[in-house]
């Protein structure tokens, strides 16, 4: 039973999103947006939202974007965490590698998509690639940080205690680290889909992306607006889903 405190937090909440859909719903309908803002209601979006997730039109691209969000994310996201690591706990790593990331973490991740469209061509690969690119970078950073802002007086005593350096690594140094490697995990998220969407639409035929760039050669509103929604929403669960997973994982001593 939700408590009193939970159920107007969640008005509190839903209320906002009611009110832009009601004046979204009458702006369309009372047509007082000028000419060149074709706008249709909320409803026929819906309508069309349906219609399209029953024939399976976009389902098929939904999961095309998907299967290469989470590819792109897990291998991107893995070597992110595995090279901070390496990274925050040997002073050597950092000091060979930390210039080289320096200097290639500012460049946006399409602005590889030129290059990677000449070594890859344009394939499957191409966006996992992207993905890979946009996600390795802020796990990374928030991976290093968590582990070289770890108090070394719990590594002292640790040491003291007759711990070996991995057993240190593990059980005392990373744990610490994880709130850290959350966040880059949260970050990353948003991240992918935002490229995905970018990279599908400039090179390829299938997914989230190509389905918005048909649908704009037809003039066809409805189903960009669809498209966008159905980015924003899976932002979101990706986003709620590391938060649940930080919350799960820390939630005995954090």
């Amino acid at each position: 039973m939700m408590s009193k405190s939970g159920l107007s937090k969640w008005i509190w909440s839903i209320v906002p999103v009611m009110i832009f859909l009601a004046v979204w719903e009458l702006t369309a309908r009372l047509d007082v947006l000028p000419g060149n803002f074709t706008f249709p209601p909320f409803s026929r979006v819906i309508s069309e939202f349906y219609t399209m997730t029953v024939n399976g039109a976009l389902v098929d691209d939904f999961l095309n974007s998907l299967r290469r969000v989470i590819i792109g994310s897990v291998t991107g996201s893995a070597a992110g965490i595995v090279t901070g690591v390496l990274m925050g706990w040997k002073e050597k790593v950092h000091r060979s590698l930390h210039s080289l990331v320096s200097l290639i973490y500012p460049i946006p991740a399409l602005g590889w998509l030129p290059l990677l469209m000449l070594w890859i061509g344009i394939n499957e690969m191409l966006p996992i690639a992207i993905i890979f690119i946009s996600t390795f970078f802020p796990v990374l950073y928030n991976t290093v940080t968590g582990i070289r802002n770890v108090d070394a007086g719990y590594v002292r005593v640790a040491r003291t205690l007759g711990a070996s350096d991995f057993r240190i690594l593990t059980s005392v140094v990373v744990p610490l680290a994880l709130p850290n490697i959350f966040t880059g995990l949260k970050l990353q998220a948003g991240m992918a889909w935002r490229v995905i969407i970018a990279a599908e639409m400039v090179a390829i035929p299938t997914g989230i992306g190509a389905l918005m760039m048909r649908a704009e050669s037809l003039l066809r509103i409805d189903i960009i607006i669809i498209c966008l929604i159905v980015l924003s929403v899976m932002c979101l669960i990706f986003e709620n889903f590391f938060e649940w997973m930080e919350n799960k994982v820390t939630a005995e001593w954090k």
